[in-house]
């Protein structure tokens, strides 16, 4: 019983230890550039030569405390082991994005301070010069990848890409180069892809979504301070308008009582004009009025009471047909 179960354990870890090996062989050195001027910058600014590591299995896979090297002596099998890590690279633990799940790629910063964060490594790399690069496993032993990159160009990478003949290196020129994503995108590349190529540190989304912001801000103070020009010129409009009736119904009302006191006057003169005569015209002086002041104030009677010399009036029209 006790062999069985010390075979099954051992079948365990033999399982776990393949299984563990296939998915480090997944991991590969996807794309390298050696002399970078205007390309990817890293969270400080700066232009420095860079690895893109890819995982190209569908499982995840953490990265953290495999090696990086530019230096052929550790090909050396004499070397042991301590003596081997001294002239590599190591990638740190306690980060994240070493965490490589299927099918993802990471850059790491070549000539750098570890200092300045996890993905900046000592690797050394001469621009404009022939560079062998190795990717070691945690034990500083095995071997998972290795690329001889040529002389380069300015921003120029050298790409693992695969075609009809399997996966072949080539260089490739400023404006095809793709870190961060597969080698093979181009029409196909997405959006989201696309634009952490192009603006890996969101410099540039950032400036448009404020530019919107504002322009869209500009537009509504714009709009408030033409509405408010309008709202005052037509509260001043409601102001003379009123003032314009008013004015306008005292002149009608005086012309219409000196016409009326005119044919009075007459009436007087003539002594024995009719009574229907006097009616007809003070009838036409009504109407008059009546149409003129609601041509100028619609649906608003503006007749004040005022006490007049009618009274009189009426008693020596009276008198006159006693």
């Amino acid at each position: 019983m006790k062999k069985f179960g010390l075979l099954l354990c051992g079948m365990f870890f033999a399982g776990s230890s393949m299984m563990f090996g296939q998915v480090e062989n997944s991991i590969k050195i996807n794309e390298v550039m050696t002399d970078n001027t205007a390309n990817v910058q890293d969270e400080y600014g700066q232009c420095k030569a860079w690895i893109e590591i890819a995982n190209i299995s569908h499982t995840t896979y953490n990265i953290r405390g495999m090696y990086l090297t530019t230096n052929r002596a550790v090909l050396n099998k004499e070397l042991s082991v301590p003596e081997r890590v001294k002239m590599m690279s190591v990638i740190p633990n306690g980060e994240t994005r070493t965490n490589l799940g299927g099918h993802q790629h990471l850059l790491f910063y070549c000539n750098g301070n570890p200092a300045q964060g996890a993905l900046h490594l000592t690797v050394p790399v001469e621009p404009g010069k022939e560079t062998w690069i190795a990717l070691y496993n945690g034990n500083g032993v095995n071997l998972i990848d290795s690329v001889t990159v040529p002389a380069l160009e300015p921003n120029q990478s050298y790409a693992l890409v695969h075609n009809k003949d399997g996966n072949v290196w080539e260089v490739r020129q400023a404006e095809a180069v793709t870190p961060w994503i597969s080698n093979e995108v181009s029409e196909k590349e997405s959006k989201i892809a696309k634009l952490k190529r192009e603006d890996p540190h969101g410099f540039g989304i950032t400036i448009l979504a404020m530019g919107i912001v504002f322009f869209c801000l500009a537009l509504l103070w714009i709009f408030f301070t033409l509405f408010g020009i309008f709202m005052k010129h037509r509260e001043k409009m409601a102001k003379i308008q009123p003032v314009k009736a008013g004015v306008k119904t005292v002149e009608k009302t005086k012309e219409v009582g000196h016409k009326t006191s005119t044919i009075l006057q007459d009436g007087l003169k003539t002594k024995g004009i009719d009574k229907e005569v006097y009616i007809a015209v003070i009838s036409m002086a009504l109407k008059q009025y009546q149409d003129d002041v609601h041509d100028v104030e619609s649906g608003i009677i503006t007749i004040k009471p005022k006490d007049t010399d009618w009274s009189n009036e009426y008693l020596q029209m009276t008198h006159f047909h006693e």
